[in-house]
């Protein structure tokens, strides 16, 4: 992983290309290569949330609904816990890494 650390309202993320995004995080120039997140058994890029919830119960996690802005996921052997974006279009590289994160070997972040 390559990029800049920023530190913003006492969260710590990571702008892996700091010309294009700007603090805030919003995108400031168009030749940006998106990323993609890919279920790496079977190939499949996740293009919604009603996917990857399908790959996420076959892996033991499970849905809270305690906050109605995120979907989160506990896996119960673990103490890990999944926070995404109510809207899958605000799904960034951070929530694709802590995907990748938290299912080794199961997800991988692509560039498309």
């Amino acid at each position: 992983m390559s990029g800049v650390w920023v530190f913003k309202n006492g969260v710590v993320r990571l702008v892996e290309n700091p010309g294009a995004e700007s603090l805030d995080g919003s995108r400031q120039g168009s030749s940006v290569r998106r990323k993609v997140l890919v279920h790496s058994p079977s190939n499949e890029v996740i293009t919604s949330y009603a996917i990857l919830e399908r790959k996420l119960y076959s892996l033991g996690w499970e849905r809270y609904y305690d906050d109605p802005d995120l979907l989160q996921f506990h896996k119960r052997s673990t103490v890990h816990l999944i926070s995404l974006p109510k809207d899958f279009n605000k799904l960034r590289s951070m929530h694709m890494y802590d995907i990748v994160v938290k299912n080794r070997n199961m997800f991988e972040v692509r560039d498309m």
